[in-house]
């Protein structure tokens, strides 16, 4: 489906301009691919592309329109505080930081009491990571390898390892430790030293194509933090605010952490937040040190009240259960595909974070042009490149499951086809 749009003239025009001072090598990538998106306008679950063609987005920017592009409620609630409020003051105490803190302490897993708000989930892991040095007053940070966890200095370090020896940041030798996914004895023998001041973990790793936690690891690596002194931080940039059908992913698992970050989807789409929220422990620096990181546009007045409209909505009766049970709706749509198509091999699912896994190596670019070609926005795992991320809006309905699931399944279909139906496909071992 596709409405009026701009003229290709226009939409080459902004292709231009972005390949020549903005980024070029993601305008090359896309050309390879055969597809070029601009967004242009959006609503709800879709979004339509500058040429006029109508996107259903389970891309979300990696979660960032859980509830929909332009909500209208969270749109009302960023017009009523720019009547009110601007960036604020960042050395200042402000009302509307007060507030989402208090109400950020009060839906979080265990005790954590102290907010450090940041514009991006970057910087966040960023805090995090500096908090838990201090509170430990150790060095080393252990991450997954697959992990991600951002692209500034010290989340870079901790997760992108190709991106951070690409740009010599990859801290001094030692400081970050990478560990297999799923694997306590390797966390054990990592941590046994006592020089590790944190753990960060993305509950699910997303960038690695959201394979599944085995029962009983995430419970696991806390217990083994608590035993070596090490902090344990939850990277819910992606899976945190509802999208596994638990308000934080790790609340399923049964972990508390000592950190936990949050991002994307914090901003309702409209108004860049993130957060790292501390226990007293990891957070104890703000009472000693009121300047120890400062962020002039960390807690936002006019974002922190887009985010307090966030909450509230997550917070309404029947939200999570709609994302649990349209998850249920789905799962058992996709095994209905994977039954007819030998393409898809694995549906990994917790709740609305999926992830799809196909039997080429490159079969998650090809599903987002697949996608884009039938209009499905998804986007392919950077780190396990046969994964399509599978992501939709926690508040989907039951129709829009069913015009989902025929999209992915026409998709898949133009796959097999140009790849002659599997037959030139290259199998992969499961993980």
């Amino acid at each position: 489906m596709s409405e009026p749009g701009a003229s290709r003239t226009e939409k080459q025009a902004v292709l231009d301009l972005a390949a020549r001072y903005v980024c070029p090598g993601r305008v090359s990538t896309f050309a390879m691919l055969g597809i070029q998106p601009v967004m242009g306008r959006r609503e709800g679950h879709y979004f339509w592309d500058l040429d006029g063609r109508r996107l259903f987005d389970v891309h979300l920017n990696g979660g960032t329109f859980n509830l929909g592009h332009r909500n209208p409620e969270i749109l009302a609630a960023l017009h009523a505080a720019a009547d009110r409020y601007d960036i604020g003051n960042h050395h200042l105490p402000s009302g509307p930081r007060a507030r989402l803190a208090q109400a950020l302490a009060r839906g979080m897993p265990g005790d954590l009491r102290y907010t450090v708000f940041t514009p991006s989930a970057s910087e966040a892991n960023d805090v995090a990571i500096k908090s838990a040095r201090k509170a430990t007053g150790r060095r080393g940070i252990v991450s997954l390898l697959g992990s991600y966890h951002g692209h500034t200095g010290l989340s870079l370090a901790a997760g992108d390892v190709q991106n951070a020896a690409y740009f010599l940041s990859e801290g001094s030798p030692g400081d970050f430790v990478q560990v297999p996914f799923n694997d306590l004895p390797a966390m054990r023998a990592v941590l046994a030293g006592g020089d590790v001041a944190a753990v960060i973990l993305e509950t699910i790793p997303a960038t690695y194509g959201f394979p599944l936690p085995a029962p009983g690891y995430l419970a696991g690596v806390k217990a083994l933090c608590e035993e070596c002194g090490t902090l344990y931080v939850a990277d819910e940039v992606q899976t945190g605010l509802g999208r596994t059908g638990w308000m934080w992913a790790v609340e399923g698992y049964g972990v508390e952490p000592d950190i936990l970050v949050t991002g994307k989807g914090l901003s309702g789409g409209l108004y860049p937040m993130a957060a790292a929220v501390l226990s007293e422990r990891a957070g104890g620096w703000l009472a000693d040190n009121g300047w120890g990181h400062v962020s002039t546009f960390g807690g936002a007045e006019i974002g922190c009240e887009v985010t307090l409209k966030v909450l509230e909505i997550l917070a309404r009766p029947g939200v999570l259960e709609n994302a649990r049970a349209m998850s249920d709706l789905l799962g058992a749509g996709l095994e209905d595909i994977r039954a007819r198509h030998p393409f898809l091999v694995e549906i990994r699912r917790r709740g609305l974070v999926m992830g799809l896994r196909f039997d080429h190596e490159l079969a998650g670019p090809m599903m987002t042009a697949a996608g884009y070609e039938v209009g499905l926005w998804a986007f392919f795992a950077a780190f396990e490149r046969s994964v399509l991320q599978f992501k939709p809006g926690i508040l989907i309905d039951r129709a829009e499951c069913e015009e989902l699931l025929g999209l992915v399944e026409e998709a898949i279909a133009l796959c097999e086809s140009r790849l002659g139906r599997g037959t030139s496909a290259r199998p992969l071992r499961a993980p």
